[in-house]
């Protein structure tokens, strides 16, 4: 293989001991990647009826030709006819290159590598499933990735020795990824359990995992319009919504803002989604009672939930235009005479 600019340095099957590797190392030309290239799961082509995550490349007459995400970019097709269920009036309203789909196999050729999909006959339920399973799948791929290029392995062995295994005993590598960085004593150790890897390979392995997927911060918001007419009215609202942020804790504080009168932004960080959205709940029970024993009311415009860095600049945006609304401006007032 020199002829290519790189050569392969073989293994030897057993543990590392002096300076022979358990795994192949790769010595290859300066930007060679292809050491980096694997699938993410062990069967080299989808199930038929499996629901997969694919990019569409390019769109034409028979329908859009897609690479599968999951399985090494190979390359397959949605059936124009598989697009949706309605009448296809604008192939390009449907579908756009670039974008990634999740789509179900129809058929799959493996002698000449065809692959048709169907976008048509995936359900809301299967998008999400398929959703949580590619982005932690995703993640494993990730951390592998990351080893094999520092320690210049080849990505697919550190599949076949530690990745498919774990995926084959825990459902999915990134469930025993997260076992393996869990304060947990009693969880045990996934990675004891690959036999022959050897441990700096594990020890940095399990180094990186800390830091990829270490739990962040999720933020919890809620949108609530709050209302009293009565006599006490500003101050009935203050007190209710006083009472709502003394749900929060000292790590985990609620914040409320004002968007516009009557409607308000109630927000809390969390490393748990469920303990921050029980809290929120919680806020909202306590400024209803509070509110409502003063002739008020509380609608809630918005449930408790985990949101995104693109809602919070849309929220972000959406106040500072309010907060320049609200500005007077030169010319506003009536001219004297």
């Amino acid at each position: 293989m020199s002829g290519e600019g790189k050569t392969v340095i073989d293994a030897v099957e057993t543990t590392m001991d002096g300076d022979e590797s358990y795994f192949r190392m790769f010595v290859g030309e300066e930007g060679d990647r292809s050491n980096l290239q694997s699938r993410f799961y062990e069967n080299k082509y989808p199930e038929v009826e499996s629901v997969v995550m694919v990019n569409v490349r390019n769109i034409a007459d028979m329908g859009a030709y897609v690479s599968l995400l999951e399985y090494d970019n190979i390359e397959g097709m949605i059936l124009l006819s598989e697009l949706s269920r309605r009448r296809i009036r604008s192939i390009h309203k449907l579908i756009r290159v670039n974008r990634n789909e999740v789509v179900m196999v129809l058929r799959v050729d493996k002698e000449k590598g065809y692959i048709d999909l169907s976008k048509r006959r995936v359900s809301p339920e299967d998008v999400a499933k398929c959703e949580d399973r590619y982005n932690k799948a995703k993640a494993v791929h990730g951390v592998l990735r990351h080893l094999a290029e520092r320690r210049k392995l080849f990505l697919e062995e550190l599949y076949e020795k530690i990745g498919w295994p774990l995926y084959k005993k825990y459902g999915h590598a990134f469930d025993a990824f997260k076992i393996a960085i869990s304060e947990d004593k009693n969880a045990g150790d996934p990675f004891a359990e690959l036999g022959d890897v050897p441990p700096d390979i594990i020890e940095e392995l399990k180094t990186y995992i800390l830091r990829r997927l270490a739990p962040q911060p999720i933020k919890i918001r809620s949108d609530i319009e709050v209302s009293c007419f009565t006599y006490e009215g500003i101050d009935a609202i203050r007190q209710a919504l006083f009472d709502g942020m003394a749900v929060g804790s000292e790590t985990n504080p609620i914040r409320i803002k004002l968007i516009a009168p009557p409607i308000y932004v109630l927000s809390t960080t969390t490393l748990e989604k469920e303990v921050g959205i029980g809290m929120l709940n919680k806020a909202i029970d306590t400024i209803k009672e509070t509110i409502t024993a003063k002739g008020g009311k509380i609608d809630v415009k918005m449930a408790p939930k985990a949101v995104s860095v693109k809602e919070e600049t849309e929220l972000q945006d959406m106040m500072e235009r309010l907060a320049m609304e609200n500005e007077e401006v030169d010319g506003d007032a009536p001219d004297e005479e």
